[in-house]
């Protein structure tokens, strides 16, 4: 189940929806965009901004931190029985993005860098879908690959081509989904509609408990 087409999709969603949210609601930072920090971090750095260079460089930094988090869960508990190592980095994420919620824009510095560490440890812990390489929580490696895969399919004929492109692009529509519905509901419920992410992470949780069809 971490690797069908529905957990893909809704991590999109929510990916999606959480760089709407530290954007629009958070002091315009990005959640998973980290190129997007860097131009800004560089533009603010040359302009003599040390305020808004850091803004930018937490993030950035916790970015990294929830990469290599996610691989020590998956090398210390790859072989766990009871619990999936995936699952467990969701029921981080669950917990970390629920205490961002409670937090006032005081403490922007710190919900960011949380929202870009558990976005980090997604990307990190979900990389396929149908066993195609992909990434929910930015756009730009999922675009290049739908659209090779649709140029192979038109020279080609080959549906199995044509299926890729469209899992590809149903992934950017999800994440696409999640950041306009993320924009929409942050005048009206403010810090806490992060929980929307909350929610979608603790349904996939629950799906990864559905064991997957056996092989014929």
């Amino acid at each position: 189940m971490s690797e069908s087409f529905l957990t893909a999709a809704l991590l999109s969603f929510s990916g999606g929806l959480q760089d709407a949210y530290t954007y629009v609601a958070r002091g315009k930072v990005f959640a998973n965009a980290q190129t997007g920090n860097i131009v800004l971090l560089s533009k603010n750095l040359f302009e003599g901004k040390p305020e808004a260079v850091l803004r930018y460089f937490v993030p950035i930094t916790f970015f990294a931190m929830g990469v290599a988090t996610a691989e020590f869960l998956r090398y210390k508990f790859k072989n766990a029985q009871m619990l999936h190592w995936r699952q467990g980095v969701l029921a981080i994420e669950i917990l970390l993005l629920f205490l961002v919620g409670f937090f006032p824009a005081q403490l922007n510095l710190l919900a960011n860098a949380l929202v870009s560490f558990s976005c980090a440890m997604q990307v990190q812990a979900f990389r396929k879908v149908n066993s195609y390489q992909y990434a929910s929580t930015m756009c730009i490696g999922n675009l290049r690959s739908g659209v090779e895969a649709f140029v192979h399919y038109k020279n080609s004929r080959k549906k199995r081509l044509l299926h890729r492109s469209l899992h590809y692009f149903g992934v950017i529509f999800a994440f696409a989904m999640g950041a306009g519905t993320g924009s929409i509901l942050v005048p009206l419920w403010g810090m806490q509609t992060l929980w929307v992410s909350c929610v979608l992470l603790f349904i996939i949780l629950l799906l990864m408990f559905i064991p997957a069809p056996e092989q014929r």
